[in-house]
C-alpha cells in the first residue's frame, strides 16, 4: 500500500487512502459480501415503509409522516459509506479523492445531525400521541411538522458546512492515511500538522450540546410515556408500547454512545481497529434496524404492507375493507394500531 507520509503540505495532497478492516483477501471479500447484504436489505426495508406510507391512506398522519422522512434519510445515509467500501474491498483499492473525501464528510455529518434530530422530533409525537391526545391536532399539524422538518434539514446543512470547512481549511502534511473505512473529521484531524484544538473543542461543544440535549429530551420523553402507560388498565397496551419503545432507546443509545466515543476522542490518541467497529453502530446499524422496528413490529404497516402485495399480485381482485370511525386516541397512540 502506497503511503504519502512526506506529503509536505495540503496544497499537494489530492488523495487518501482509506484503512480495510482486514489485509486477507478472502476476508475483505467476507467484508464486501456481508455490507453488500446490509446496504441491500437496508434499502429494500426503508424504501418500502416509504412505499407504504405514500400510498396507504390510512397512514396519512405525522407519526408516519416523520417514520417516512427517516427512511429517507437512512437509505441516503448509508448510501454515503456502505457502498463505496464494499467496492473498495472488491477491487482491492482504498484510494478517495480529494473532493471525495470532502463530501463524504458533509454528508456523513448531515445526516448523522438530521437523524437525532428526526429520532427527537420523532419522540415528541409519540409524546404528545400518548400523553396529550386531545391537543395532538393542533400541537403537531400538519404545517408545523414541515416546518420542523424543514428546519432540521436546513440547520443540518448549516451544521455540517461550518464543521467541514474547519477541518478542510487544516493543512494535512503528516501522512494521507485514514484510519477508518470512509472519510471522518476525527481521523482527519490525526493528519493535520496543525494545531487543532479549536476544532476538537469546537466537536466537543457542538456534540455534547446538540447530542447531549436530543437524547435528554428522547429520554425525557420516554419516561412520561411509560409514567402515562402504566395507568392504562390493560396489560397489552402496556407491552405495545415498552416493545417498541425500548428498542427505540436502545438503538438510539448505541447511535450516540459509538459517535460519542469516535468524535470526543482526543486526536492525540492513535487510531485503532476499535474504531472503526464502533464506526459501524452509528453510520450502519440505526439505518439498518430503524425500519424493523418502527415496522415490522407495527400492525397497521404490515397490514398495509399486505394490502400494497395483495394489489401487485393479485390485480383483478377487489379487497373490500370495512373502516369503521377509528377513535384519534387509537389511531395515534400506541405507534399506529387503530379500533376497527
Amino acid at each position: 500500500m502506497l503511503d504519502h507520509s512526506d506529503v509536505p503540505n495540503s496544497t499537494t495532497m489530492m488523495e487518501f487512502l482509506l484503512m480495510e478492516f482486514s489485509d486477507v483477501r478472502n476476508l475483505q471479500i467476507l467484508h464486501a459480501i456481508s455490507f453488500s447484504l446490509i446496504y441491500l436489505a437496508t434499502l429494500i426495508g426503508n424504501i418500502f415503509i416509504v412505499i407504504v406510507t405514500i400510498f396507504d391512506k390510512g397512514l396519512h398522519i405525522p407519526m408516519y409522516f416523520f417514520l417516512r422522512n427517516l427512511s429517507i434519510l437512512d437509505a441516503c445515509y448509508i448510501s454515503v459509506t456502505v457502498p463505496n467500501s464494499c467496492i473498495n474491498s472488491l477491487l482491492g483499492s482504498s484510494t478517495i479523492s480529494k473532493t471525495g473525501c470532502v463530501a463524504q464528510v458533509f454528508l456523513v455529518v448531515f445526516f448523522v445531525y438530521v437523524e437525532l434530530l428526526f429520532l427527537t422530533i420523532m419522540a415528541r409525537d409519540r409524546y404528545v400521541a400518548i400523553c396529550q391526545p386531545l391537543h395532538y391536532p393542533v400541537i403537531m399539524n400538519p404545517r408545523i411538522c414541515t416546518q420542523m422538518t424543514l428546519a432540521s434539514l436546513f440547520s443540518g446543512l448549516v451544521y455540517a458546512s461550518v464543521h467541514t470547512a474547519n477541518t478542510f481549511l487544516l493543512p494535512f502534511c503528516r501522512s494521507n492515511v485514514i484510519h477508518q473505512f470512509f472519510c471522518d473529521i476525527p481521523s482527519l484531524l490525526k493528519l493535520s500538522c496543525s494545531d487543532t484544538i479549536i476544532n476538537e473543542i469546537t466537536i466537543v461543544v457542538s456534540a455534547l450540546g446538540i447530542g447531549g440535549g436530543c437524547f435528554i429530551f428522547i429520554i425525557g420523553s420516554y419516561i412520561q410515556i411509560f409514567s402515562t402507560v402504566f395507568k392504562f388498565p390493560s396489560g397489552a397496551d402496556r407491552k405495545k408500547a415498552f416493545s417498541t419503545c425500548i428498542p427505540h432507546i436502545l438503538v438510539v443509545s448505541v447511535f450516540l454512545s459509538s459517535g460519542f466515543y469516535v468524535y470526543l476522542r482526543p486526536s492525540v490518541i492513535s487510531a485503532t481497529t476499535l474504531d472503526m467497529v464502533l464506526s459501524v453502530f452509528y453510520s450502519v446499524i440505526p439505518p439498518l434496524f430503524n425500519p424493523i422496528i418502527y415496522s415490522l413490529r407495527n400492525e397497521q404497516i404490515k397490514g398495509a404492507m399486505r394490502k400494497i402485495m395483495a394489489r401487485m399480485f393479485y390485480p383483478g381482485n377487489v379487497f373490500k375493507i370495512k373502516k369503521g370511525c377509528p377513535k384519534l386516541f387509537n389511531d395515534i397512540h400506541l405507534f399506529g394500531n387503530t379500533l376497527k
